[in-house]
């Protein structure tokens, strides 16, 4: 899943890409700032300011009919290059 969040807090993340189980709940995270500053959670590590949610995941539907948020379906590869990236700058 990736969902775009339009705002302009300076200090909150401005795209989400979330790995889901088939229960529908994170098993992992990665959070990318306007600055280009990026931040990443799984079942083993979270931190203040990035973690897993504690409860399933919405459909894209809902998510997107937030008028500050736009979500997609996305695949294993592209979640797997933006994990990659969070990495390489973390």
């Amino acid at each position: 899943m990736k969902v775009a969040w339009n705002h302009e807090l300076p200090d909150s993340p401005v795209l989400y890409f979330s790995e889901l189980g088939d229960d529908g709940y994170e098993v992992r995270k990665v959070q990318f700032y306007r600055d280009g500053r990026s931040e990443w959670a799984d079942e083993t590590f979270e931190n203040s300011t990035v973690g897993l949610s504690e409860i399933p995941f919405p459909p894209v539907e809902e998510i997107s009919s937030q008028a500050e948020f736009s979500a997609e379906s996305i695949t294993a590869e592209e979640f797997e290059f933006a994990w990659n990236e969070a990495h390489a700058v973390s």
